[in-house]
């Protein structure tokens, strides 16, 4: 199958024309350089700093070209984005020895250099600062006390977190390292700190490349093993809130193994060019490469100039022009906003002083919206690069077209203005300029850096107003032909049925919960649930339905989630940024399509920088009840700080006895096994949390407010474990009130659910906010056509996630991202058509569909609002 076509494929480079006053000021041909992107100041524009490199090349052992030492410079050009033109720099300050196959990072206006190899030798491991802030440039040495990674090259180095400088791999002159150091740019006195990370390591390796992405994830990526051998892996390194470091492989299939490659990110996207193969030699266009290509880290996803990339056997289309100048190795790489730069580098025994420029695609996946859209810079040398991501739009209209290599002055002003501002942040970091000094040579980092990195890696406290995004993120319903999955946005306008809700229908039967006694089970069972059943891209449901877990193993689960939901309060304390879930009814395929198409909670997906919120109902109706809750579960004892869950009405013994759980169970564990299991499973939804608070201005809740709920202090009152039949009046209105049908009905009105049950109207909502100091209400409990809607101009939406609801109701799904300026962005996936098989062909589709309409016909849903109703018996349970 062809790659979706929402996965642009890697995009074509072309010459870029650059000015300079004199030859002194233009670069030159050179290799083994670093090119590092800059943040603008206030009196320049964004910038790429060029550093040190080789200006020559000699003929090496076995006719094989190599680097000249005596070629090596230490000299600095800046290159200006916005007006095109080089400059040398001759910064103050004594400057790092000449030096290549060094490593570069930027951190606001300043760039760290460390390592290399020189005229001398293997160059120290001090780290040199170029302060760019003011007009008089000046080099720093910064004070780092005790043993550090030692003097190596071809290493990889960036700033991970605006706060931990880290560095990996390398070559020491002595062997091909793989080892990690991290150096805490917050804590004084400097040190570095070798790291010891669980997880997948990568092998030694030297000429990697590697770079921080802007959620905090570390890439590695290629690079050249002991014996010469090029590595075609890619791991990513990342720090846990608990301040653990783990490597994790990355997925997809890599185009092809190389080394002396450069890569820099865009968004979400890797970008990805040129590199060697064994013995030095560039890459050709009949390798199985073509010259650049994108890991797309949100899809977990390679991609090169033609596509998806499935196996490394992928033949590069000979007549595209930019193969051809993406045959290099030892170049230099960097990115201001959506544009990626190439400088230089070395083919055959030719040294290169072309200057290349790319546009990553309009419609790519994005790590924050804001930063792309400012035209934030990230950089990367040769040896660098990030990893880890979720889709958030960008505004179409700010984004340059793949064609259009210009910018106007408009995106000249925007871009400088953004750049500006993530200076100002940035530059908390490091002070070093303005740093007291034991010397004239030697600077340390400000203490400013402390509160500055602690704000970016915990979340904003910033005083935002909560908005809803004037536009959402859609699945086009198409799935077939070339709109097939596409990723578009729409205005909110143009929802034509927002406003169109079903009333889910539902019974009070009570029935006894059981207690147990704590079950044993073999260790890293959640890890178990977690491999098997979180397969976003390639999930299949059970050709016999039976389910892989017994009801020892359901045991453990549940009690292991249950001591977290313990310890928890009754309304959690989430921060921003957070995607939040509504009903999902068992609709497993709905959840593992979100998890493909918007970012998934695992180490490989987004849950580095952004938490998941799932608002109940996580079983009944659908098919796969089982599989829902337990990956849930799993994922909340392996993430217990990131994914949290919360309680809606079909978490109770007397509603999923009726609505199709409690029979999935008994028909895919057996009688006894499975009345086990979900008598258990009930019991743990008796400690469920009731309602969440993200930044303290929106609350999160499975019904509604109803007729008691008046401050959230109520339902923080509420004493878990709690059942349905033994909680109070505010329980019931949390887990099952409802808005009234529009903004026109106000107070409080019965609810057709049934008696006892109310419908509360957008005056309600007004006050409840006030009187809470909160901006918005997000619940769940009804479906909605379009997979959101919005209630009291605004102040309230209904969040449903599970598409064409109970097999007939033809709904879009939708989940909503909160971001860190809590900006809410909807996004949708239509429902799936029919299969092209018929139903004789596709036991499977058989086995959904039985199940479905069997449950249909004993409980009816109610007919979506706002179409005509039919005449149903009144006390049938479509009606209660």
């Amino acid at each position: 199958m062809g790659s979706k076509p929402w996965l642009y494929p890697a995009p074509a480079y072309r010459n870029l024309e650059s000015f300079w006053d004199t030859d002194d000021d233009a670069p030159g041909p050179r290799c083994g350089h670093t090119l590092t992107a800059v943040a603008a100041t206030k009196t320049q524009g964004p910038r790429l700093i060029l550093f040190g490199g080789a200006t020559a090349i000699e003929s090496g052992s076995g006719g094989a070209p190599g680097i000249r030492l005596a070629g090596v410079t230490n000299c600095i050009h800046s290159y200006d984005v916005l007006t095109r033109k080089w400059t040398r720099l001759r910064p103050a300050g004594e400057p790092p020895s000449p030096r290549a196959a060094h490593a570069a990072a930027a951190v606001g206006s300043m760039v760290v250099f460390q390592g290399g190899i020189g005229p001398a030798g293997h160059s120290t491991d001090d780290l040199y600062v170029l302060d760019l802030t003011n007009d008089k440039f000046k080099w720093h040495r910064v004070v780092v006390q005790g043993q550090g990674p030692g003097p190596r090259y071809g290493h990889v180095m960036d700033l991970v977190a605006q706060r931990y400088l880290v560095t990996v791999s390398g070559n020491d002159g002595k062997r091909v390292l793989s080892d990690a150091w991290v150096l805490d740019t917050a804590q004084k006195p400097y040190v570095w700190q070798r790291l010891n990370p669980e997880g997948d390591r990568p092998s030694a390796r030297m000429y990697a490349t590697a770079s921080a992405r802007s959620d905090g994830m570390f890439l590695l990526c290629g690079g050249r093993d002991a014996s010469g051998t090029p590595l075609a892996d890619a791991y990513g390194l990342l720090m846990h809130r608990n301040g653990l470091w783990e490597w994790t492989l990355a997925p997809g299939v890599s185009p092809s193994p190389r080394y002396q490659h450069a890569a820099v990110f865009v968004g979400a996207r890797l970008h990805v060019t040129g590199g060697a193969l064994r013995g030095g030699r560039a890459v050709e266009g009949d390798a199985a490469i073509a010259g650049n290509c994108v890991l797309d880290t949100a899809a977990g996803v390679w991609l090169d100039r033609n596509g998806l990339v499935t196996s490394r056997v992928n033949k590069a289309p000979s007549d595209d022009p930019s193969l051809e100048s993406m045959r290099r190795c030892r170049h230099a790489a960097a990115s201001v906003g959506v544009r990626i730069y190439v400088h230089g580098g070395l083919k055959g025994d030719i040294l290169l002083d072309d200057f290349l420029v790319a546009e990553n695609s309009q419609f790519q996946t994005d790590v924050n919206p804001s930063a792309l859209m400012s035209g934030s810079p990230r950089s990367n040398s040769p040896n660098l690069s990030p990893f880890s991501s979720t889709s958030t739009p960008d505004d179409r209209s700010e984004t340059p077209t793949s064609g259009f290599l210009g910018m106007d002055k408009d995106s000249m002003e925007k871009l400088a203005e953004a750049s500006a501002a993530e200076a100002k942040v940035a530059n908390a970091v490091w002070q070093s300029a303005q740093a007291a000094s034991a010397s004239p040579e030697e600077t340390s980092l400000s203490d400013g850096n402390s509160q500055s990195a602690e704000t970016t890696s915990e979340g904003s406290d910033t005083e935002a107003d909560v908005r809803l995004h004037p536009r959402a993120v859609v699945v086009a319903k198409e799935t077939v032909g070339n709109l097939g999955g596409m990723v578009r946005q729409l205005s909110l306008d143009q929802f034509e049925n927002e406003s169109r809700r079903m009333i889910p229908s539902h019974n009070d039967l009570s029935n006894p919960t059981k207690k147990f006694a704590r079950q044993r089970s073999p260790q890293g069972l959640h890890k178990k649930i977690i491999s098997t059943l979180l397969r976003p891209r390639n999930w299949k449901p059970p050709v016999n339905r039976k389910f892989f877990l017994d009801s020892y193993e359901v045991g453990e689960l549940c009690y292991a989630a249950e001591q977290i939901f313990m310890h928890e309060t009754t309304v959690l304390q989430l921060k921003a940024p957070i995607k939040v879930f509504g009903d999902l009814h068992g609709q497993f395929g709905d959840l593992m399509r979100l998890f493909d198409e918007y970012g998934f909670p695992s180490t490989a997906g987004d849950i580095t920088y952004i938490d998941y919120l799932f608002l109940g109902d996580y079983v009944d109706r659908g098919q796969h009840s089982l599989e829902t809750i337990t990956l849930l579960l799993a994922l909340k004892i392996e993430y217990p700080d990131n994914v949290h869950l919360i309680r809606g009405n079909h978490e109770a013994a007397d509603i999923n006895a009726l609505f199709g759980f409690r029979i999935e169970c008994i028909e895919r564990m057996g009688e006894s096994d499975g009345i086990w299991a979900w008598t258990r499973f009930n019991q743990l939804f008796n400690y469920l949390p009731l309602a969440a608070l993200i930044e303290k201005k929106i609350i999160c809740m499975h019904g509604g407010i109803g007729r008691s709920i008046n401050s959230v202090e109520q339902i923080e009152k509420l004493e878990r474990p709690i059942t349905m039949d033994a909680g109070s009046i505010v329980l019931m209105d949390l887990l099952w009130s409802d808005p009234t049908e529009n903004d026109s009905i106000e107070g409080l009105r019965p609810n057709a659910r049934g008696p006892g049950l109310v419908t509360f109207g957008p005056d309600r909502v007004t006050d409840f906010c006030k009187r809470n100091k909160l901006q918005l209400i997000i619940r769940a409990h009804e479906c909605v056509m379009d997979g959101f809607e919005r209630f009291a101009q605004g102040q309230l939406i209904t969040l449903f996630s599970a598409t064409n609801y109970c097999g007939t109701a033809n709904n879009a799904g939708a989940i909503l991202v909160v971001g860190r300026e809590l900006v809410i962005v909807p996004k949708l996936i239509h429902p799936l058509p029919p299969p092209f098989q018929s139903p004789e062909t596709s036991p499977e589709r058989v086995t959904d569909e039985t199940w479905m309409q069997e449950l249909n016909i004993q409980r009816p849903p109610t007919p979506t609002r706002g179409r005509p109703q039919p005449e149903l018996d009144r006390s049938s349970l479509a009606y209660i």
